[in-house]
């Protein structure tokens, strides 16, 4: 029997005014919106319905408000009936998909990624971490040009492992660049550097995990009721006190995105339904495999006529 997974964007899919017409059309939606202003003492509503976008671009708000963009339109579309075999989300939204799996209580959820983006932020003084994506070079040549710069006293490092021809990469400002300037020595088409406010996902994080560890061990988390595939392993994950210690590895380690969606192939999933703002997520996934099914819902019109 063909299987189905549910997948949340992270950071980088948030536009000015997601989610709005879930917000102007449905209740439960709206108490989605209306938990997260509550938790976190301040109207974080305001700022994805209205921006601007330089302040829902920053880290600590762009990362809850992703999270409850997914979770509102989630609450709307489980309406349906629809039950997913496995559940995955692209770094910050590994969160979502635990809340999905509701091993994550929403309101923990979006407290914790207020906290991670706020401990992102502060990790690495503004201007001495960078990211950049790598456009047409293989994994291993990649990995070996960053050990090398590495090693030369600039650190830089895979982070994100997005699909064929398509890796990000992060460190520190100097090694960013250097991958830059020598890309062209592995193959690589195109290096493009990313508008982020830290190297995340790269080892200069770890103060920022060992911080939000603190938090972590303070959160209920409960046992998957629906196995998660874990960034950082690309296997599920269901055992609470595993989800606790890989979600404060994830802030330094690899997404293993491309891995994670071959795995759930492997696993029968033949439907992925991306919840969420944007679409990147399955433009990714349509670069792994395009032949599995991709369903895009990402407002209140597509959810409304979903039909599997």
């Amino acid at each position: 029997m063909s299987k189905i997974a549910f997948v949340f964007p992270g950071q980088g899919a948030q536009v000015v005014g997601m989610g709005k017409d879930a917000y102007d059309r449905h209740e439960a939606a709206r108490a989605v919106f209306d938990e997260a202003d509550r938790t976190l003492g301040f109207n974080l509503s305001e700022v994805i319905f209205s921006g601007p976008d330089q302040l829902l671009k920053q880290t600590s708000h762009t990362q809850p408000a992703l999270l409850t963009v997914s979770t509102a339109l989630l609450t709307v579309f489980a309406e349906k009936g629809i039950q997913p075999d496995f559940v995955a989300g692209h770094s910050l939204g590994e969160y979502s998909a635990l809340v999905a799996a509701k091993s994550l209580r929403f309101a923990d959820a979006v407290q914790l990624v207020r906290t991670r983006g706020l401990l992102m932020e502060e990790a690495v003084p503004a201007g001495q971490g960078a990211m950049a994506a790598v456009l047409g070079a293989e994994r291993e040549s990649l990995e070996q040009l960053c050990q090398q710069i590495s090693l030369e006293g600039h650190v830089v490092e895979l982070a994100n492992l997005n699909c064929p021809g398509q890796i990000v990469i992060s460190g520190s400002t100097s090694g960013v660049q250097a991958v830059i300037e020598r890309g062209k020595e592995i193959g690589a088409k195109r290096v493009i550097p990313l508008e982020v406010s830290g190297p995340f996902h790269s080892s200069l994080m770890i103060p920022a995990a060992e911080k939000l560890a603190i938090d972590l061990a303070e959160v209920a988390i409960s046992e998957a009721a629906v196995p998660v595939v874990a960034n950082v392993t690309a296997h599920t994950v269901t055992e609470a006190e595993q989800i606790r210690t890989l979600l404060a590895k994830q802030v330094y380690s690899p997404v293993l995105w491309e891995d994670t969606i071959r795995y759930l192939i492997e696993q029968g999933v033949t439907t992925f339904i991306e919840i969420g703002s944007g679409s990147v997520i399955s433009g990714l996934v349509k670069k792994i495999d395009r032949t599995v099914t991709i369903v895009t819902l990402n407002n209140m019109d597509a959810i409304e006529a979903f039909q599997l």
